[in-house]
């Protein structure tokens, strides 16, 4: 078998990405994404020589600091209900 010298065998995520590509790791379009940056709930980007590229560590940590408030109802009651049955293995 004849090993490809431009194919990578790791698969990985990029540490860096473009803003279409940074926009789609969070599931938002360009314009949604933009509007994220500018009012901060977003990382800026680094620029790297003519380049400006988003950090993926910054944009998981910002991702998780984004506001819950439109959890799935669905999610909340399974959340309560795991908190009973941990309560009730406390009591025991």
């Amino acid at each position: 078998m004849k090993c490809n010298p431009k194919a990578d065998p790791i698969a990985y995520p990029p540490r860096g990405m473009s803003r279409d590509h940074a926009a789609r790791y969070i599931g938002v379009s360009t314009t949604k994404f933009d509007a994220l940056v500018k009012d901060r709930r977003m990382p800026k980007p680094k620029r790297i020589d003519g380049r400006v590229i988003w950090d993926r560590f910054a944009l998981d940590a910002a991702f998780s600091e984004l506001d819950d408030d439109n959890v799935n109802r669905i999610d909340q009651i399974l959340a309560r209900s795991q908190n009973a049955f941990d309560l009730a293995d406390i009591d025991d």
